[in-house]
């Protein structure tokens, strides 16, 4: 076990399901929360965490939005995002496409250029300081109605090239892709990128919405499409990128046991499957130790590591040049370690 977590401690990677808010651990939400004068119904880091149990994805959101109140200020959300920037710079990630959900801050009153031009100063810092590159993905929340996701992608326009793409993220169940379809369309329009949460609680129809109605370049999650063999070949054929979150699956019961998790499955079935954090100060690990967690839960082989983070870098919105420097730097670890 010392061997393989000294292995994937050194492995080039690439993060591509990372909720920037989902990375605001509890020290920080505390601190934020007296910096603002921040009412917080949690009177310590103890208790945060002990309610950090969920039993199904609206229990974690529940919480995660009560979080997010904290963050009210360009430095609150510079601080956010290079925490998390730092910490993935440790853990090797070469490449990050984060996700943020500009609705839950205009919602409650904060600017769409406060968020922006935080996390945008930070990653900017991250890669002078670091060297590593990270670029945002806009979400829309789902259990929002399309027009609150189209004023949101309008306002964002003004600050296009600080984003590379937009997402679709929050409650899935009975809310369905279709339901973006005239929003994603626009944002394909711009020449954005496009992703979009699918089949972690949804159905397999759901991750079939993605593809047909939002014509998506990746599916975040994606377990249930296995599902339906005849989805998962097409998924296979067209080499989808699937963004996998293992001890998300794990704290949220989309799996009650990571020896049950999916994605050895996926890999035998030719997916193009990667590994993500998530949320990952609410479930218990970064990519490392996902990567970790699943390695000894499945039984991964070093093979199969090294193809789960090459996919991560094929599955990147990075320029080819780029994907292939990060590739060879791949390529050059696994020879030498």
């Amino acid at each position: 076990m010392a061997d393989i977590a000294r292995f994937v401690a050194g492995l080039p990677k690439a993060e591509l399901h990372i909720h920037i808010e989902g990375s605001l651990e509890p020290e920080m939400m505390f601190a934020l929360a007296r910096r603002n004068n921040v009412t917080f119904r949690y009177r310590s880091v103890a208790a945060l965490r002990e309610a950090y149990r969920f039993s199904s994805l609206q229990d974690f959101l529940d919480l995660y939005y009560q979080g997010m109140d904290v963050l009210r200020h360009e430095q609150d959300f510079y601080d956010l995002a290079a925490a998390y920037l730092r910490r993935a710079a440790e853990q090797n990630v070469r490449h990050a496409e984060i996700f943020f959900d500009p609705q839950g801050h205009t919602e409650r009153g904060i600017p769409f250029k406060t968020v922006i031009d935080g996390l945008w100063h930070a990653m900017q810092d991250a890669e002078r300081q670091h060297g590593m590159t990270a670029s945002l993905i806009l979400c829309f929340l789902r259990h929002l109605d399309q027009s609150s996701a189209e004023r949101t992608l309008e306002q964002a326009l003004r600050w296009r090239r600080r984003f590379i793409g937009v997402g679709l993220d929050s409650s899935e169940q009975g809310h369905p892709p279709a339901k973006f379809a005239r929003v994603f369309a626009r944002a394909r329009s711009l020449g954005l990128h496009v992703v979009a949460h699918a089949g972690e609680e949804g159905p397999p129809d759901y991750v079939a919405e993605a593809l047909d109605l939002l014509a998506v370049e990746r599916i975040d999650h994606g377990n249930r499409a296995l599902e339906d063999e005849a989805l998962t070949a097409r998924l296979a054929e067209l080499q989808m990128p699937l963004t996998v979150c293992p001890l998300s699956n794990l704290r949220l019961c989309v799996v009650t046991d990571l020896r049950q998790h999916p994605l050895r499955r996926m890999l035998k079935a030719g997916l193009m499957a990667t590994i993500n954090s998530d949320d990952p100060a609410y479930f218990g690990g970064y990519v490392n130790e996902n990567y970790l967690a699943v390695q000894q839960a499945l039984d991964l082989t070093r093979e199969e590591i090294i193809t789960l983070a090459a996919n991560s870098f094929h599955a990147a919105f990075c320029e080819d040049a780029v994907r292939q420097r990060h590739l060879a730097a791949l390529r050059g670890y696994c020879v030498s370690a």
